[in-house]
């Protein structure tokens, strides 16, 4: 086969895709310890003894639910918020799902964690997991003052029995999650991977021609990163790499770990784990996990957005907040 064959196969579908594709134990762990949760009926009840505390932040205990969703995946927690029949809370409960680590930032962590606190692993996870809460909770705190003052609709709300979860529930639950996750491996993170190979690979110089790994610099991929790498500078990751990984993980938050894995040429762990090594330090690294965690969703995530807020302002405006705070934090 042609060398560009061959690359197009081993740096891009194989290094990105199959990047991603590793990670997948946790998050199908993940996904049984939710479904357990909303199966035997203390979801409900989780909300309920939430109501009190909520309050005082300026949210309502049903917004407890799509926020615990939210932890699986921010789309179905967007569309949970369609529950709450108060406005100001349903809006302030989107604003702030996305905050929550869904599990496709999960394999961002264990790559960065992996390369630069592998003593300190579950540290550094539970941390990210309570930052996205404390966020969430001193913007719930900051609006409520601001742009969604107003008052709280009554809490009510039916609670189901206790139940044991059967089997076979929890196997259609994960099925559907398997399968939502193959179909987004095998089309949108493929497709983005391709895009992302291809870019790198070529550059204006002369026409197109495949450039090596030493000439990454040069593509296409780098002049449009080189861009806006300049707004990271502050936050110790200014540099069109990291840049390009963080636009590509508006496609599907896992795309940054493949975008990652392609622009560094690299099919090993080690080898991985050495490239960031040399351009990120610890900090710049927590630094990149930190605005990982809270910039703007994926491109599905603000679909939802816009649909459950039916307002491409108010949509917009969300996402900018989120990316705002995203880059203060990380600073």
């Amino acid at each position: 086969a042609s060398s560009w064959a061959v690359s197009l196969v081993c740096d891009g579908v194989i290094a990105g895709v199959g990047s991603i594709v590793s990670f997948f134990p946790q998050i199908l762990l993940l996904f049984l310890f939710l479904s357990i949760l909303e199966d035997s009926g203390y979801m409900a009840r989780a909300a309920f003894i939430m109501d009190k505390l909520l309050h005082k932040t300026g949210l309502s205990g049903r917004s407890f639910v799509p926020m615990l969703m939210g932890f699986g995946c921010s789309v179905p927690g967007v569309m949970a918020a369609r529950t709450l029949e108060n406005e100001r809370d349903r809006r302030m409960t989107i604003m702030l799902t996305p905050f929550m680590s869904c599990s496709a930032k999960m394999p961002v962590y264990a790559l960065f964690i992996a390369a630069f606190f592998p003593k300190y692993k579950g540290l550094v996870v539970f941390g990210l997991y309570a930052l996205g809460l404390v966020v969430a909770i001193l913007c719930a705190m900051i609006l409520k003052r601001t742009v969604l003052k107003g008052g709280h609709a009554p809490f009510v709300m039916e609670l189901p029995p206790y139940r044991l979860p059967t089997v076979k529930t929890l196997w259609m639950h994960l099925y559907e999650r398997v399968k939502d996750f193959a179909v987004r491996a095998g089309t949108i993170l493929l497709g983005a991977s391709i895009v992302i190979w291809f870019l790198r690979s070529f550059s204006f110089a002369g026409g197109f021609h495949m450039l090596t790994a030493d000439q990454a610099g040069d593509s296409l991929l780098a002049s449009a990163g080189k861009l806006i790498a300049p707004l990271f500078i502050p936050l110790g990751f200014g540099f069109w790499q990291a840049s390009v990984a963080l636009v590509a993980g508006l496609v599907a938050k896992e795309a940054v770990v493949g975008t990652l894995s392609i622009l560094y040429n690299n099919a090993t762990d080690a080898a991985m784990y050495a490239a960031l090594q040399s351009v990120f330090t610890p900090a710049a690294a927590l630094s990149f996990l930190v605005f990982v965690l809270l910039y703007m969703p994926c491109v599905a995530a603000f679909s939802a957005i816009r649909r459950e807020m039916n307002s491409w302002k108010w949509a917009v405006g969300t996402v900018a907040f989120q990316t705002g705070v995203a880059w203060v934090v990380s600073f």
